[in-house]
């Protein structure tokens, strides 16, 4: 069964996380660059969450995101 994404905004720490599941301590956590955290399956190495750190100014000046990583994007069924 395929994952929802969720996303949430920590305005204190200014992070958006993006999540296909709650994060968890087994989880190991790897750099990708440009300010961006990917928390991947210890057993697979799925990206499972990532986190964009900095997300407010991101969005307040004339920035372009890329994430390097690769979605496959459909409707949720119900």
């Amino acid at each position: 069964m395929a994952e929802k994404l969720v996303f949430k905004y920590d305005q204190t720490g200014d992070i958006l996380y993006i999540n296909k599941c709650a994060p968890y301590a087994e989880q190991e956590a790897e750099e990708i660059g440009d300010e961006m955290i990917a928390r991947l399956n210890p057993v697979s190495g799925e990206v499972e969450n990532l986190e964009i750190l900095f997300f407010s100014k991101r969005l307040n000046a004339d920035f372009l995101l890329e994430m390097p990583v690769i979605a496959n994007l459909r409707l949720a069924t119900t």
